[in-house]
């Protein structure tokens, strides 16, 4: 059985508690009453801009107004950004963060990125450019055949 990353890599501390929201009042707000953007802003981040930051704030804001499983897609991006930057699962399961503390958890989200040097209003694009990573489409193995 493969894994992606080895199992003797020691994970890191989130750089601010689930419960931090007003360390940043600005995204606080946001979240707090429409917390589709910044959804929409960290899931761009997370997917290196293979989605767009409009796209899956729709989805989410579909999901939350329709259903009550906007957690459940929401808690998979936290997942992401945690085996990206191999973070603790703190202070329990991903899912039950987000379905007990979705807010908190979403705030808290966009704290880390913006602490690791991410401006998540820019943009994967913006971000990309600044850090000197690449932001193009990945490349299709092959070409197209018919």
């Amino acid at each position: 059985m493969s894994s992606t990353r080895p199992y003797d890599v020691e994970e890191h501390p989130w750089s601010t508690g689930l419960c931090g929201c007003f360390d940043d009042i600005k995204s606080c707000c946001i979240t707090y009453w429409c917390p589709c953007i910044t959804f929409g802003w960290i899931s761009e981040i997370v997917d290196k801009g293979e989605t767009s930051c409009v796209m899956n704030c729709a989805i989410f804001a579909l999901l939350y107004c329709l259903t009550p499983c906007a957690c459940l897609y929401s808690c998979f991006y936290r997942t992401k950004l945690r085996q990206e930057f191999v973070l603790k699962q703190d202070p329990c399961h991903d899912c039950l963060v987000h379905c007990c503390c979705m807010h908190c958890a979403l705030c808290q989200e966009y704290r880390e990125l913006k602490s690791r040097g991410f401006d998540l209003e820019r943009g994967w694009e913006e971000n990309a450019r600044q850090r000197g990573e690449v932001a193009m489409a990945p490349v299709v193995e092959g070409g197209m055949k018919r």
